[in-house]
């Protein structure tokens, strides 16, 4: 049975000598590969150094971009909300809600499909190629009558923007190692809360000055500026993406194969020339992945206050402009803290925990929104529990590219499995926020409290099934949680393999089953 490994990093300088890489730069990788406290490699070769600054300023701002107009884009209905598109829609009963729903919809029957192509494509065309058209779908909302031509928007607009989020994921992988791509990830999903965040002020200055000119309503002049400006981005994506370490324009020849050559050395296993189909037989069949997809599914459950905080907001009793402004400080908290813990995740090798201390504090926040109506506590706990909600997905999505990334193929499914089954919660979440449930919506929070226990149910459920399959005893597995902390960690955790796995001589053993970062 084959094993997926996330951190074999301690046991790094066997896996070079035993793979005998024979790469013009591996000396320079072997000199000065350290391990650090935590038993994971700290960078201290320049050249590494230099080409992961090079990567971040190269690639990671357009992702960004893109990452932020696409929530601007599908943000543009939840706001306009507030500047009455349901009215001029004529919307009934839970017609809003469908609309919600219905891009879900779309973008779930994209997902897959579009991973399974996008390894056998050149990522940077078929990225920009779609943000393209998102932003014409989003541009031509300006023109909907009514509610049939709104939900045909909505699902195309859902079409349109599955390949992109799977798509980023998937290239940040491309790029950064296990342990650089959390923070990465995390910045990454910066854009979606800041997008979140300012979609309120941009909203509130569009509808302030253009609501009714030239007879439209500022819902549609939203939609129409917001679209435009994708458009111009879409165009830039097509010439600053990357496609593959191999194939970046902006990478010396060198550069090149090093980026190449120390993704291919950070994955146990990695194995090249499988098909399409056999990335998805492989991700399907590996007991992990729904592990994975029902973890991610639970929080973005958790998560379906997103499409109705200013909804939620309003009920605080302020008008459309002071609501739309009061939407972005719990969005900047969580800005701020999905970054703290993830960084703080990869820099302690930790994941469980950080789960599970982000999930309690959102626990208390739906808790507080659900039990009192004082608009100062109400308001408290929106921040605290958009706050907490939102470094976990970084983590989550983190750890399934790196524990299923045995091949590109494999790797590309279970991101897109997970992305895809967990935003099912998308389709389903619209409708726990009625507005008859207004303003305790006791309904959501209390679902939202529900879902946040199971996530943390999956994590430690898969941090001790992960430790004890690689060959961790029981009581291994909670030595490894109590002391991960201490100085001499990555000693210890070496001296604790060698006995799991039979000794010195059975090391490289226990490299090819799985030295697994899974805490």
């Amino acid at each position: 049975m084959q094993t997926t490994t996330v951190d074999e990093k301690p046991m790094a300088a066997v896996e070079h000598a035993e793979n005998d890489l024979d790469l013009s730069d591996q000396k320079a990788h072997q000199t000065n590969d350290q391990l650090d406290r935590f038993g994971s490699y700290a960078k201290v070769d320049p050249a590494e150094i230099a080409l992961v600054r090079k990567l971040d300023i190269h690639m990671m701002p357009i992702l960004w971009v893109m990452y932020f107009l696409n929530f601007l884009d599908r943000n543009a209905m939840v706001n306009g909300k507030l500047n009455g598109l349901d009215d001029d829609l004529k919307l009934k009963g839970t017609q809003y809600n469908t609309l919600v729903s219905i891009l879900f919809v779309g973008y779930l029957l994209g997902q897959v499909p579009s991973n399974m192509i996008l390894n056998r494509v050149k990522p940077a065309w078929y990225m920009a190629g779609f943000m393209m058209a998102w932003a014409i779908v989003s541009t031509l909302t300006f023109i909907v009558k009514d509610y049939k031509s709104m939900l045909a928007v909505r699902f195309l607009l859902g079409v349109t923007e599955a390949p992109f989020y799977p798509g980023s994921l998937y290239m940040i992988s491309m790029f950064y190692t296990r342990k650089e791509a959390a923070s990465r990830m995390a910045i990454f999903y910066t854009g979606n809360m800041l997008a979140s965040s300012f979609s309120g002020l941009i909203s509130a200055g569009v509808f302030a000055g253009l609501d009714g000119v030239h007879g439209w309503a500022g819902w549609r002049w939203l939609f129409l500026i917001q679209g435009l400006v994708t458009i111009v981005a879409a165009i830039a994506a097509f010439f600053m993406l990357p496609n593959s370490p191999l194939e970046t324009s902006w990478l010396t020849p060198s550069e090149r194969q090093f980026a190449h050559d120390r993704i291919e050395r950070d994955t146990t296993g990695r194995r090249t020339g499988t098909s399409t189909w056999t990335g998805l037989r492989e991700a399907c069949t590996d007991y992990r992945t729904w592990i994975f997809c029902l973890m991610i599914n639970l929080h973005l459950s958790a998560n379906g206050f997103k499409n109705f905080m200013p909804t939620v907001v309003k009920t605080l009793g302020f008008n459309t402009t002071t609501t739309l402004v009061l939407t972005c400080p719990p969005y900047l908290v969580a800005t701020f803290t999905s970054v703290l813990v993830s960084w703080s995740s990869g820099r302690y090798n930790e994941r469980t925990w950080h789960i599970t201390i982000s999930k309690a504090l959102a626990i208390v926040g739906f808790a507080v929104a659900w039990g009192t109506v004082n608009t100062a506590a109400r308001y408290f706990a929106m921040v605290l529990f958009v706050g907490a909600t939102y470094g976990v997905n970084n983590i989550g999505m983190a750890w399934v590219a790196s524990t299923l990334g045995q091949t590109n193929e494999k790797k590309a499914v279970a991101v897109a499995l997970a992305n895809t089954l967990g935003n099912i919660a998308s389709i389903y979440t619209p409708y726990l926020w009625p507005d008859s449930d207004a303003p305790r919506f006791g309904t959501a929070m209390g679902a939202s409290i529900g879902f946040s226990v199971g996530v943390v149910i999956c994590a430690w459920g898969q941090s001790i099934k992960l430790l004890m399959f690689s060959g961790y005893s029981i009581n291994i597995v909670f030595w490894e949680y109590r002391s991960q902390f201490s100085e001499d960690f990555a000693v210890r955790r070496q001296a604790t393999m060698g006995k799991v796995n039979g000794g010195d001589d059975d090391v490289k053993a226990g490299i090819k089953k799985g030295a697994i970062d899974s805490r």
